[in-house]
């Protein structure tokens, strides 16, 4: 493995994977849509890398982010589909352009990347590896956080569908779905509203306490590439008991159990 593109690189965990990566040498392609930020990060590695400010949201601008990394460097081994948001608020309150910015980011920049990617890493014929980044929150959901749920939910479905298709084609191109716990990131810092303040200082709490340092959550991810794993889930904990009780849930068709938890079991 000697080329990595990461998109979401300008900060959390995709400034982790980006510092693990030049610790072994390789050469990167960061993007992000803060460009001083992701200038600043790749200034930080000692390896030859080139930022390119990229808006995933952006078709044409996920090409241009494609063919800078082939100019450059002819080869991708690794593409980190890393760029994600998070909002919260009560379903119903969300305005319309808060909800489009997630589907945009979590969902639609996914698709750009793919999309802008996969065609020229089939027809280069090599071994390489798509890493997307879901979360916990792809398998379990929550409540004030409907827009970030249902795109991580996609996120995972997504993945399923491509591993699949690259490999009914015959392709040396593989999949991996990277699903977080906490980690200590900028994805929380967005402003939450007057509905869900309190529960975003909590989860803020939560993370700042559990949650790990990018630069050590990366070499698991890194670990488990070097392995051929699909699923990259370096925090089980935070992700197998719940999965477990909710598959169980969902098979005995019980209703969530957070709808007690939240009305405090009224009848």
């Amino acid at each position: 493995m000697t080329v990595a593109v990461i998109t979401g690189a300008a900060s959390g965990i995709g400034a982790g994977l980006a510092h693990h990566a030049a610790s072994l040498g390789m050469k990167l392609v960061l993007a992000d849509w803060d460009a001083p930020a992701v200038k600043e990060v790749a200034d930080s590695l000692s390896t030859e890398v080139i930022a390119v400010p990229t808006d995933v949201r952006d078709e044409a601008a996920v090409q241009s982010l494609a063919e800078a990394a082939y100019d450059r460097f002819g080869e991708v081994d690794l593409l980190f589909n890393n760029a994600g948001v998070l909002s919260s608020g009560l379903s119903w309150e969300i305005d319309a352009a808060t909800w489009q910015r997630s589907l945009d980011i979590n969902i639609g920049g996914v698709v750009n990347v793919i999309r802008a990617f996969v065609p020229r890493l089939i027809a280069a014929d090599r071994p390489s590896r798509i890493i997307n980044t879901s979360s916990v929150g792809g398998f379990l959901t929550s409540p004030f956080m409907a827009p970030y749920s249902a795109t991580k939910f996609a996120v995972v479905a997504i993945s399923e569908a491509l591993a699949g298709e690259l490999i009914a084609t015959g392709s040396k191109v593989h999949v991996s779905l990277l699903a977080p716990g906490p980690v200590k990131s900028a994805i929380m810092d967005e402003h939450a509203p007057a509905a869900t303040a309190e529960f975003m200082t909590m989860l803020r709490d939560m993370n700042d306490e559990n949650g790990m340092m990018p630069d050590e959550f990366a070499p698991l991810v890194f670990d488990a590439i070097e392995r051929g794993e699909y699923w990259i889930v370096p925090q089980p904990e935070a992700l197998d008991p719940a999965l477990r009780e909710r598959t169980e849930m969902i098979l005995e068709r019980r209703p969530p159990a957070s709808f007690n938890l939240l009305s405090g079991d009224r009848e």
